[in-house]
């Protein structure tokens, strides 16, 4: 297993600066996400890993090796695209053993450890098929196991999920989890999407403007996101101006108490949707009230938007709900302290 470490890695195009002296360290054996909105940088790092762009500053080491101006067939990376670029001519067997010949393994050698990274994948049944004989997720698996099969210092993932429908999405994250975690590979995947990174990283990185705003691991940074762009990307929230005073962040529908502080003037709190509570009696803490405007009932959870004040309106997420009534009510509402997150404005 191998660390990688980025020391002020940077890269320019002519006037566009796509990766901005990033310092990042990725441990050992770690799934690792890089997560953004479109051109922030993510793919640009990915790709410097991989040795196909060469940063225009800083420095790329897996362990203690530098690595930065290494060629790709030098640097034992595995990787895999968003398109799954198998080759159609040939068997499953063949695809994912084509690392193995290109290395000068035997016949045999190529077959048995392809067989046997198949088996980690559970598409050994499927061996002898050609690609266009399988599903969306089937080749997924062949294009994973043909990037580990060559047992790779770190394994690279560029949005793997990206081609896939809504559902088989949902199948291979956990697959992707299973595979990464009994192979043991230092793993570093790109996606924009904050659920895919949620369900399965151990740490990931926000990214932005080719900067990192953030590292910690997904309930770090959903719980705890250090600014605006952090909680908004990384899931849905409501943000509320306050004012710090003694008794706690005064807003225009109450006073809140917080676990948390800001050491700026002004203030934004993030009030996730599903942390504020609809309650049947005004609670003794960060009690506050509001009128129905809407509700989209889904079965297991109800969509509300409650009007607190007269330019707010707070989206709540209510679990098995109870509070159906009509447009106008009255709804109670609280929030517990360490859910009111005070961020610089």
């Amino acid at each position: 297993m191998t660390a990688i470490t980025l020391r002020g890695l940077t890269k320019e195009y002519e006037s566009t600066l796509a990766v901005d002296a990033i310092d990042l360290t990725i441990e050992s054996g770690e799934l690792f996400f890089l997560l953004g909105p479109s051109g922030c940088g993510k793919t640009t790092l990915l790709r410097m890993l991989a040795g196909f762009i060469d940063p225009t500053a800083g420095n790329i080491l897996f362990d203690d090796k530098e690595v930065t101006h290494t060629p790709p067939n030098k640097r034992n990376t595995g990787m895999v695209f968003q398109s799954y670029a198998l080759w159609p001519h040939m068997t499953v067997l063949e695809n994912v053993a084509y690392g193995l010949k290109i290395r000068k393994n035997s016949a045999t050698q190529q077959r048995k450890k392809a067989l046997e990274t198949l088996e980690i994948v559970h598409m050994e049944h499927l061996a002898e098929r050609k690609p266009n004989e399988l599903s969306g997720g089937q080749q997924q698996r062949v294009a994973l196991a043909r990037a580990i099969v060559v047992e790779p210092d770190v394994l690279l993932l560029d949005e793997p999920l990206s081609n896939l429908d809504a559902k088989l999405r949902l199948e291979m994250r956990s697959e992707i989890r299973r595979i990464c975690t009994s192979i043991g590979m230092t793993t570093v995947y790109v996606t924009h999407d904050q659920k895919e990174a949620l369900s399965i990283a151990d740490r990931l990185a926000i990214l932005k403007d080719g900067q990192v705003m953030q590292v910690g691991t997904p309930r770090e940074v959903y719980q705890a996101p250090v600014s605006q762009f952090v909680a908004e990307f990384i899931g849905e929230t409501n943000f509320v101006r306050a004012k710090e005073t003694p008794l706690g962040l005064e807003t225009s529908f109450c006073t809140l108490k917080s676990d948390h502080t800001c050491e700026k003037e002004d203030i934004v709190c993030s009030l996730r949707p599903e942390a504020i509570r609809v309650v049947d009696t005004p609670a003794t803490c960060n009690s506050f009230s509001g009128t129905r405007e809407e509700t989209i009932y889904l079965g297991e959870v109800a969509q509300h938007k409650i009007k607190v004040a007269s330019d707010l309106i707070l989206r709540v997420t209510e679990v098995n709900p109870r509070h159906l009534g009509e447009v106008g009510d009255v709804l109670h509402m609280t929030v517990d302290p360490c859910d009111v997150i005070p961020l610089p404005l």
